[in-house]
């Protein structure tokens, strides 16, 4: 009987090793950050209203669907850039490899370049394109001056 506990008890433990192993290993790193992400990212899709406004027109309803989607990609995105700059900060404040912290520099600025253009365009598509409305240019932010 004595023989039998030890041999359980020297199970469970190789159990718990193996366990712990896996946990601080590549793979599970891998496998949680990508759960993690896949919360992350349907959160905001799962909670935004399922039906939009009514329109009038095509182009109209055209409109808004391509600023819901635009505003979805922005919503991605910039969940993805925090998390990936997060990582990178990390490995470039924890690492003692040269490397390691020159990739994470690099994959740093790529990261705030590709943030900095995606939001740029709806910049662009929100402040400028106003100005171009009907295929002309319609400058509607200065007054007209007056005729005597």
């Amino acid at each position: 009987m004595k023989k039998e506990k030890t041999n359980m008890q020297e199970q469970l433990y190789r159990w718990q090793w193996a366990f712990l192993n896996f946990v601080h290993s590549k793979t599970f790193r891998v496998i949680f950050m990508a759960t993690f992400a896949a919360i992350m990212l349907a959160t905001p899709v799962l909670a935004s209203p399922a039906t939009p406004p009514a329109a009038e027109t095509i182009w109209t309803r055209a409109r808004a669907i391509m600023q819901d989607v635009y505003s979805q990609i922005i919503l991605i995105s910039t969940i993805a850039a925090v998390v990936t700059a997060a990582v990178a900060l990390l490995l470039m404040n924890f690492s003692k490899n040269n490397r390691t912290v020159d990739e994470s520099r690099a994959w740093l600025k790529r990261i705030i370049i590709s943030w900095a253009i995606l939001n740029g365009l709806g910049f662009i598509m929100a402040y400028i394109t106003p100005f171009f409305a009907g295929g002309t240019w319609s400058d509607t932010g200065t007054p007209t001056p007056t005729t005597r």
